[in-house]
């Protein structure tokens, strides 16, 4: 694949490529094609794929795909060429890494695990307090509240946060989370200039799945693409200087 691009696009080719940050891509499609070049698609398997597009897009059945491609403004061969790479490189994840897919849920479950909560971020403490003792009575409900009060965008939400993977919230946030039980309502914590009044409403732990496990070869699969592209773009740019023209050797001291 290197030789074939050094031999396509020179030098400056890629320098220009590469500044308009196309050489990446290129790299990485090329990769990718040659990767799973090998790979068997049979005519089931096309057919589900052109099913599967079909309804994606509104059709009942393949008696529609005539009206199909004329909407989507494509020839009939390259839409089928497009649906095949899709199934070859589905077919060489599912290869190459389905057996690691558990492992690596394993390894990522607490990213993968996901909340619903309900919060007020609040900067004056004695009004956390106030709305916390409010809601922990039962005079005021959490999500009137956060209308009326909440200080960050929760107040368009109603106070509702999620479903959310835990790792994208504070991690003074997630410890308490973590530890929470549904229903019940957290006291007024502090995290940086805001005070916080919580309540976990649901926690759903990641369990594996045919999805989950197709998420995880995706992954693997994104990340060992990423390594020989890298790879590939260090040899590809780091190439030796033309040699110079050999000549051949004459004595002009011997007279014929």
């Amino acid at each position: 694949m290197i030789q074939k691009l050094r031999r396509a696009i020179g030098v400056e080719g890629r320098a220009l490529l590469d500044g308009f940050n196309l050489l990446k891509p290129l790299v990485e499609q090329m990769l990718t094609c040659e990767a799973i070049a090998t790979v068997a698609v049979s005519d089931a398997q096309l057919e589900r794929a052109q099913l599967d597009l079909l309804r994606q897009r509104g059709y009942d059945d393949m008696q529609q795909w005539g009206e199909l491609l004329q909407n989507v403004g494509r020839n009939e061969d390259e839409l089928l060429e497009r649906l095949r790479q899709d199934i070859r490189r589905r077919g060489f994840m599912q290869e190459r890494f389905a057996a690691k897919a558990e492992a690596r849920f394993l390894e990522r479950k607490n990213e993968l695990d996901q909340v619903v909560y309900s919060l007020l971020r609040l900067e004056n403490s004695f009004l956390a307090r106030e709305l916390y003792l409010q809601i922990e009575s039962g005079e005021s409900n959490f999500a009137d509240l956060a209308k009326r009060y909440a200080e960050g965008p929760e107040r368009n939400t109603n106070g509702i946060v999620g479903p959310v993977s835990l790792t994208q919230a504070h991690p003074v946030l997630v410890e308490k989370l973590r530890v929470a039980q549904p229903g019940v309502l957290l006291e007024p914590f502090r995290i940086s200039d805001w005070w916080l009044v919580v309540r976990l409403e649901r926690f759903a732990p990641a369990t594996f799945t045919d999805d989950v496990s197709e998420q995880m070869c995706q992954e693997m699969f994104d990340a060992w693409i990423n390594e020989e592209t890298s790879a590939s773009l260090s040899e590809l740019m780091d190439e030796p200087p033309d040699p110079l023209p050999t000549q051949e050797f004459s004595d002009f001291s011997i007279s014929r």
